[in-house]
């Protein structure tokens, strides 16, 4: 098995590991009974583990969704569908792998599935583009929802990208305008839309699959409108003030729900998902079939006009003197 990489704020539990290995170790070795000793370091290790994940800061929950062994979408598509084909092309000249789709199946549902793509080494990380999507991926996306509309399969997203590419090509192939046609377009499918975010969920690359009737995210991921590291650029030509934007962006699973742009945060298991990728899955599973039985029972106008108030809703909030202004107006 591949060494697990570590966060920064994980290290004090890298000696009690180190001590439960060499405890392990002396065991296979000799004779000697040492179940005692390990369930009691185990134990601790485990109440240390939540403690130190019950009380992360959204900075720290950045460094989880960014794990680079968090569950990718392909990773839960291999779990949670029993039968899955991709399908490949934008019909306009190119195959983006940042960003993956294709017709799965869930027990007997037929489901699309599709979502960004990160890389598990450097070298697929290059061919990935890091799960920036081009505007090809976008079309890719929007082709794939399209066809689900016309056979009437749900569609499934799973948000996890630092944001859209911005190289000069992808402006030049129409980044801006690729992901507002999915913007527009989502509103009009016929079909239940379930969104995820399973990792990073970053400005306009994650909305551009992520117009959806229900909007979930796992407690140690982020969504948010531009990364902190940009946040804190551009308001303080800082990038290193990055702790303090993601503390004012409000990214994380609980700031979001309150806020109404998401509708359920997905618990984690204890470490995070890349601890348990199957415990995660198994949780993601059970969510999506739950909401997707919900979503099924309405009938298609009111999905429709549901999703279009969903949207309307989001950024009625007017906090201090402004909303003191606007009143008095």
């Amino acid at each position: 098995m591949a060494r697990r990489a570590l966060l920064d704020f994980e290290k004090p539990l890298v000696e009690l590991e180190e001590q439960i290995e060499q405890i392990r170790q002396l065991a296979r070795d000799s004779e000697v009974d040492v179940s005692q000793q390990l369930l009691q370091l185990e134990t601790l290790a485990t109440r240390r583990r939540h403690e130190i994940f019950a009380a992360l800061t959204p900075a720290q929950k950045i460094q989880v969704a960014r794990h680079p062994q968090r569950p990718s979408t392909l990773d839960y598509i291999q779990v949670i569908c029993d039968g899955f084909i991709e399908l490949h092309g934008d019909r306009c000249g190119s195959d983006d792998q940042a960003l993956v789709g294709g017709i799965g199946r869930i027990g007997d549902r037929g489901v699309m599935l599709i979502g960004h793509q990160k890389g598990r080494d450097t070298k697929e990380n290059v061919a990935r583009n890091f799960g920036m999507a081009s505007p090809g991926g976008y079309r890719k996306a929007m082709r794939l929802m399209d066809h689900a509309d016309r056979f009437r399969l749900p569609i499934l997203s799973f948000i996890d990208t630092p944001g859209a590419y911005a190289g000069v090509l992808a402006e030049e192939q129409g980044q801006g305008e690729a992901i507002a046609v999915n913007l527009r377009e989502m509103f009009r499918l016929r079909v239940p839309i379930l969104a995820t975010v399973i990792g990073e969920g970053g400005s306009g690359g994650a909305l551009g699959i992520g117009v959806a009737d229900r909007l979930l995210m796992f407690e140690h991921s982020v969504y948010t409108v531009a990364s902190p590291e940009a946040c804190a650029s551009i308001l303080w030509r800082d990038a290193g003030k990055a702790p303090v934007a993601a503390e004012a962006l409000r990214i994380t699973g609980s700031d979001l729900q309150q806020l109404g742009i998401i509708d359920l945060v997905l618990k984690e298991p204890c470490g995070g998902n890349h601890w348990a990728p199957l415990q995660a899955a198994e949780t993601l599973k059970q969510a999506i079939l739950q909401q997707l039985a919900e979503l099924q029972a309405f009938p298609e106008q009111e999905l429709l006009d549901r999703r279009y108030a969903k949207f309307r809703r989001m950024g009625r909030f007017l906090e201090g003197p402004a909303a003191e202004l606007t009143h008095s107006h």
